[in-house]
């Protein structure tokens, strides 16, 4: 098995990786997130995991790029609902990807946040891989994602506080905001 393992970030990679290792599979990193805004936080992300995987000898492989607009474009017709579009463009970049290099297999590290619509994306990293000849090796590494967390923290890595759309930070913002008001009546 040569299995791509799509990576959203170091905290979430932590434990799938372990757990991948535990099993006998090396797994290949593989980052495209043009989902992550704004740029500064693309980056944040993106260089917190360069150095995670080289401290661990994770092979690492950099694709894509920021990608505000193509990002917009993909979920503007339906921002409530934008999370497949996300899960597709990442696991179709993920999975033409393996195809392209000699990948049998893909998985991503969005299958160990309790915060992902798990099913919906399962099924659409199905689709992916079926459409470009390689298999989803599936895994549910949500039992392991407060053990990761928690080493996150103890190693120091940037640790983001939304899944990294401009959308699930505007969320994020507005239920903050929200908090108070409701307390108050």
């Amino acid at each position: 098995m040569k299995l791509l393992l799509h990576i959203c970030c170091a905290p979430c990679s932590i434990m799938c990786i372990e757990t991948l290792r535990n099993e006998g599979i090396e797994p290949v990193g593989f980052w495209d997130n043009l989902n992550i805004h704004p740029y500064t936080e693309y980056r944040s992300r993106k260089n917190c995991l360069v150095d995670y995987a080289k401290s661990i000898g994770l092979e690492l492989i950099l694709s894509g790029e920021y990608g505000l607009r193509p990002f917009v474009k993909a979920v503007a017709e339906d921002i409530d609902g934008r999370c497949v579009n996300c899960y597709r463009m990442r696991m179709d970049a993920t999975a033409a990807y393996a195809e392209a290099n000699g990948f049998t297999h893909i998985c991503t590290t969005l299958f160990v946040s309790p915060y992902q619509n798990h099913e919906l994306l399962r099924q659409v990293a199905e689709e992916s891989a079926r459409a470009h000849g390689v298999e989803l090796l599936y895994r549910d590494f949500r039992p392991w994602f407060r053990e990761g967390q928690n080493k996150a923290r103890e190693l120091e890595l940037y640790m983001q506080k939304y899944c990294g759309c401009i959308f699930s930070e505007e969320d994020r913002y507005r239920k903050k905001k929200k908090k108070p008001a409701e307390v108050q009546s």
